[in-house]
């Protein structure tokens, strides 16, 4: 399974949306991206993990799982660069393809350094609003089809079976 390791505050200072809602309440603006995160996991079936950067916080890493996207607080004194490194090395061998979303130019060299795939935080924002139009498309087929009968029957008689089927005569 593919890996994508997310910088939770460059996401967030990156997309206008979150950017807007960090300056009011930032656990708001960390919560709706664990769940953007949540909903690109299970489209694209890639693990998520998401770093936030803890550096000036004292104690351990802290991890948590939100929607079956992982999250992670890093330890005092590492940054979420540094963690996601960490991760890279970790997660990324012949049959795992790790992507990184930063738009930390340096952090990206890293990674690119160490065999990591990136994602600018712009691209993964066209990516999300991408998946959104999709899921959205998916939605109006399926409501679209109509239930097929094995039996060929006529609009008339599938009236009848279908107020039968209400209790109504």
């Amino acid at each position: 399974m593919d890996v994508l390791l997310v910088d939770g505050y460059n996401m967030i200072g990156a997309w206008e949306e979150l950017q807007a809602l960090k300056e009011t309440d930032l656990e708001q603006a960390r919560l709706l991206l664990i769940d953007k995160m949540a909903e690109y996991q299970a489209y694209r079936r890639r693990k998520v993990l998401v770093v936030f950067d803890a550096y000036e916080v004292r104690g351990l890493e802290n991890k948590q799982q939100q929607y079956k996207v992982e999250v992670i607080f890093t330890k005092e004194n590492e940054t979420a660069d540094q963690c996601i490194e960490r991760l890279v090395k970790e997660f990324k061998n012949v049959r795992t393809k790790v992507f990184v979303a930063t738009s930390d130019y340096t952090e990206q060299r890293t990674i690119f350094a160490q065999g990591a795939f990136r994602i600018s935080a712009r691209e993964l924002d066209i990516e999300l609003k991408n998946i959104e139009r999709e899921i959205e498309m998916d939605i109006k087929e399926h409501q679209q089809k109509k239930v097929k009968s094995k039996i060929p029957l006529d609009d008339t008689v599938l009236q009848v079976f279908e107020k039968w089927r209400r209790g109504n005569k």
